[in-house]
């Protein structure tokens, strides 16, 4: 059995330092978890519940890779969309001249010019507002010149997925097609609450955030965006990496190995950017720190959460945690991620 002391050490300090009151981490190999373990509570409260494997947390982004791009695979293989489709053919209101060009795949790599956030929940609320929006933005660079990481983009992957059955009930399809009976989700139900680590004090909201998402877009949209919405346990990010992992050696599942391995290349001709589909790629200056293979893909989530996967090194690693309660204004998450994940790597031995 690996020694990962290391790696609880890095998220202990992080936890004297608030960081964050609490987290949840499950590293594991393409069949099975190696390593989970709950540190913490769900709040600084005295009295707050303890944080467990069963803990739900609001994953933000990535929703981008697990929802999103998962939908998108499948959309693509099933003949309804096509990578380099223009999103006008889909999007009706896709129609200004310096966005003519702009591919699907243009969204996936953040490279179509859209800007990277606006705050649409103050002047707008609902999908079809958002879209109408997004469409009539100014693009801040010309498309493929380069990259900014974009929610806006993904917003608008929501929309395009969702034309026949909406991004929730397609998602839903697919976990269950895995025969992942993890909880994993859009809109958590009541019956979690007591289960759920809060976020923000949201001002704008006036409350304490509990099973409600912490993303105001996304909240105004109704809790389900291709940027962000989803919510779940440690075990069901690790069930959908251990899926990803098999699929990439060529085990049959909810997409093919072909879609994956796209998915997962970083994007040629975007000047500067490390992004695949979706998905981020490793850099020596990225959240999964300096050990993982170049092949590792990941993401980071707002609220505090990670996802990387080491296809060459037959890894994956996640932490979730809520670094957002009760504030967004910590910063300790970005030193904490690749320590933690440098820590795990050298505890496997890679």
């Amino acid at each position: 059995m690996p020694d990962f002391r290391a790696a609880s050490e890095v998220i202990l300090d992080a936890m004297a330092r608030r960081v964050f009151p609490g987290a949840v981490v499950e590293v594991g190999s393409p069949t099975t978890p190696v390593w989970q373990r709950a540190f913490g509570a769900l709040a600084y409260d005295p009295g707050a519940a303890t944080a467990g494997l069963d803990t739900v947390y609001d994953l933000a982004s990535l929703t981008k890779v697990i929802a999103t791009a998962t939908v998108a695979m499948r959309a693509i293989e099933h003949g309804g969309l096509a990578l380099d489709d223009a999103v006008a053919s889909h999007v009706s209101q896709w129609t200004s001249p310096d966005r003519r060009d702009v591919t699907v795949r243009d969204l996936l790599a953040h490279c179509s010019g859209l800007p990277g956030h606006r705050p649409l929940f103050q002047d707008a609320e609902g999908e079809d507002a958002f879209v109408r929006i997004i469409c009539e933005l100014p693009l801040e660079f010309a498309p493929r010149t380069r990259s900014i990481y974009s929610d806006l983009g993904f917003i608008l992957l929501g929309r395009l997925l969702a034309r026949s059955s909406s991004l929730e009930e397609r998602f839903a399809a697919f976990w269950a097609r895995v025969g992942a009976a993890e909880e994993l989700q859009f809109r958590p139900p009541a019956k979690w609450r007591s289960r759920i680590a809060p976020t923000e004090v949201d001002p704008w909201r006036g409350r304490l955030l509990v099973g409600e998402v912490h993303d105001e877009n996304c909240f105004a949209m109704g809790g389900v965006g291709g940027h962000a919405g989803l919510f779940g346990t440690v075990s069901a990010v690790g069930a959908f990496a251990r899926h990803v992992l098999q699929v990439m050696d060529g085990r049959s599942g909810g997409f093919s190995q072909a879609s994956i391995e796209e998915f997962s290349a970083r994007q040629v001709g975007v000047p500067g950017s490390s992004r695949a589909l979706a998905w981020d790629t490793m850099l020596p200056t990225s959240s999964c720190g300096t050990r993982m293979s170049t092949r590792a893909i990941g993401h980071t989530g707002f609220t505090g959460t990670s996802l990387w996967l080491d296809p060459e090194a037959g890894c994956y690693v996640v932490l979730l945690s809520n670094r957002v309660h009760p504030t967004r204004e910590g910063e300790g998450i970005v030193q904490l991620r690749p320590a933690f994940h440098d820590a795990v790597m050298e505890a496997l031995g890679k």
